[in-house]
């Protein structure tokens, strides 16, 4: 699947840890490696809210299109 999920980089902008992100939008560790390795199938508009909110970005910021790349396959 083309798209790439950029939570790593955006995580260390923000000097946040995956489990202090984990906390603060209630989703397990477990879940959110997940998401970020691109092996989700789908994401909650709720859960990218609070994603954005929290990391004070845009869906376009944890979401990234490449065109011919597969991530996560």
């Amino acid at each position: 699947m083309p798209i790439k999920i950029n939570l790593d980089l955006l995580l260390k902008q923000k000097g946040m840890t995956s489990t202090e992100l984990c906390k603060l939008i209630g989703m397990t560790n477990a879940n959110l490696s997940i998401l970020k390795t691109g092996k989700a199938r789908a994401v909650r508009f709720s859960t990218l809210e609070k994603i954005c909110e929290i990391l004070e970005c845009q869906p376009g910021d944890v979401l990234e299109y490449i065109k011919g790349e597969n991530y996560g396959e």
